[in-house]
């Protein structure tokens, strides 16, 4: 099995759990924890993420979300106080592939489009309406269209469905104390 190089900017915790347990996994509390008032809207696209991911069925049952990775370690971003940045060597299998815009795209709650024709349909539907994607997933208001943008984020995982960069992160379940060859601090 073939074995990649990724990093992962993490809290400074995480290092410590991996030093005294050997695994790390995130759990909700983390992410409410680190995104504060902002985390309900996060949760809501990250529990989408888990549940539709292509490896969902390979999630320990233990895990509940996924550890970002970059393939990249300058996409990792500046290290800052309180976070590491931890130098992982896994099985390129554990890893599944979240593309950069579709991703950024359902965390702004849109649309993701099949084709062209699809973005214009999806659009003078929103006109119709006289809502935005955002306005529409976030009211009562709109089932149906709110329907259509969730069924439309299966997408995210369709390789021929290009929009904007092809660009990843990845996802894995966990991080193994053995995995970790540095830790920038």
């Amino acid at each position: 099995m073939a074995k990649i190089t990724v990093w992962s900017k993490q809290h400074e915790n995480v290092w410590k759990v991996l030093q005294e347990t050997g695994r790390y996994t995130v759990k909700r509390e983390y992410i409410i924890k680190d995104l504060k008032e902002h985390s309900e809207l996060v949760l809501d696209t990250y529990e989408w993420l888990v549940k539709n991911g292509p490896d969902y069925g390979n999630k320990p049952a233990d895990v509940e979300f996924p550890v970002w990775v970059s393939f990249r370690q300058d996409a990792t971003m500046l290290p800052e106080k309180g976070r590491v940045i931890l130098k992982l060597e896994i099985e390129e299998s554990l890893i599944t592939r979240v593309n950069f815009t579709k991703w950024g795209m359902i965390l702004n709650y849109s649309y993701i489009p099949a084709d062209k024709a699809d973005e214009k349909r999806h659009k003078e539907l929103l006109e119709a309406y006289g809502v935005s994607d955002t306005q529409a997933y976030m009211s009562q208001f709109y089932p149906e269209i709110k329907r259509e943008i969730r069924e439309s984020w299966k997408r995210l995982f369709d390789d021929d469905i290009q929009i904007g960069s092809d660009g990843c992160y990845g996802n894995i379940w966990e991080v193994r104390r053995e995995w970790v060859k540095n830790v920038i601090q």
